[in-house]
């Protein structure tokens, strides 16, 4: 008698049936394609057009007042402005007990930009500006006595 094979058959394997894109998938290519065609035969026109909203076109440098938060020391938090066209910063602290904002300390920079090679806390503006002014008149005095 003869022997039957129990070997196991290979399977069949029938490929899907082939079907059309997500009709979804048709209307991105459609929508990038007019996008495309929108870039490329968009008219000529004058240079501030092509200008992104929010950039001011020309100016050089940052201006207005700028609001930044941070935490002025251990549990305390404030709110940093910053007058980029005055030069003049303020930080105002927040009391978590009253639900208020208190100004910290408030400083004008326009004169310390000018200063080289000093640091100091107790320094107001004022003396800054005076200290300015002598080195000025000194470097002046200094390249006028080494002129012919």
């Amino acid at each position: 008698m003869p022997e039957t094979s129990t070997l196991p058959q290979p399977a069949v394997v029938v490929p899907p049936a082939r079907r059309s894109p997500h009709p979804v998938y048709w209307l991105i290519a459609a929508a990038l394609v007019v996008i495309a065609v929108g870039q490329l035969i968009r008219p000529a026109g004058p240079p501030w057009d092509r200008v992104a909203l929010g950039q001011t076109g020309g100016g050089v440098g940052a201006r207005g007042v700028f609001a930044f938060s941070g935490q002025l020391s251990k549990g305390t938090y404030g709110v940093y402005l910053v007058d980029a066209d005055t030069m003049t910063i303020w930080v105002y602290e927040y009391l978590s007990q009253k639900g208020c904002l208190r100004l910290a300390a408030s400083r004008t920079w326009r004169y310390d930009r000018y200063l080289e090679n000093y640091n100091i806390c107790d320094l107001p503006p004022d003396v800054v500006e005076q200290m300015v002014e002598q080195q000025r008149a000194l470097r002046l005095q200094s390249s006028e006595s080494q002129m012919p």
